[in-house]
């Protein structure tokens, strides 16, 4: 008999588990429910806020624990364990993000800078593809700045290393740049799979995803796996042992679990 592992799947979202323009998951809902029913723990590792996530959860009818807003808080490690937090927040607050970024970026760089937050709601709702209710809770920010960059590449790059000696970085999204602290969903992860060690020694870790601020999170995962996304070439990403599928989500997130938990069995 081979050791018995504990698994842990951190998941990233949009495109990645949830149809990339419906936000949709019904095809692989029962799967879901039936690995996690194996005492597989399923962890959204998301841009996504408190709110969506927890919408999340409720449409699939329990609760999990989970990493909200590129690493900026972990809720939920008490569920796997009552002795661990209920809550880890990693990052500032999103007004004192703001009010060093504006102390230290020249205005012509904050005028490239295009907020959501001061955006019409029409506008707010092409982006993020979202109406309404689901719009203000992916508004309902806590941690992060979400924004549109309108400069060029040069000027993106001077604007990020400005503002990384502070500390703050600008992280790519599907949709928009997030400005964040000195967090992502890599160092989020790490920081979830070091409490759970506390309980349980023999671990493994998939981590799912399939966009630029998911490539951090695959890298320090046992298995890492990309989803089909047509605006990657899968020969610009330096991960070993990679597992791809050329269907998007959310079938193709059901297709590298399968192959994930496969090589977990094998061990």
């Amino acid at each position: 008999m081979g050791k018995v592992f504990k698994v842990l799947i951190f998941t990233d979202l949009d495109g990645s588990l949830l149809h990339r323009d419906t936000f949709e998951f019904d095809e692989i809902k029962d799967y879901l429910k039936q690995i996690i029913s194996k005492g597989i723990f399923v962890i959204p590792n998301s841009s996504k806020t408190d709110k969506e996530i927890l919408e999340f959860s409720y449409d699939l009818g329990l609760s999990l624990p989970y990493i909200c807003e590129n690493g900026a808080a972990i809720h939920g490690l008490d569920l796997l364990n009552k002795d661990l937090p209920k809550e880890l927040i990693l990052s500032r607050e999103k007004e004192d993000v703001i009010n060093i970024f504006k102390n230290i970026v020249p205005i012509n760089l904050q005028n490239k800078c295009k907020w959501l937050s001061e955006m019409d709601e029409k506008s707010q709702s092409l982006i993020f593809g979202l109406q309404d209710k689901k719009l203000k809770m992916a508004l309902d920010r806590k941690y992060t700045i979400p924004l549109l960059f309108n400069g060029n590449k040069n000027e993106k790059n001077q604007l990020s290393k400005i503002i990384k000696k502070d500390g703050l970085y600008l992280q790519e999204g599907g949709r928009v740049v997030n400005l964040t602290d000195r967090i992502n969903k890599a160092k989020a992860q790490r920081v979830f799979v070091r409490f759970f060690k506390k309980h349980h020694k023999n671990v493994k870790t998939v981590a799912v995803g399939d966009n630029y601020n998911d490539m951090d999170m695959l890298k320090i995962s046992d298995i890492p796996c990309l989803v089909f996304n047509d605006k990657f070439t899968l020969d610009k990403i330096p991960i070993n042992n990679l597992i791809t599928t050329n269907k998007p989500s959310p079938e193709g997130w059901a297709d590298v679990i399968k192959m994930a938990l496969v090589k977990i069995q094998k061990h």
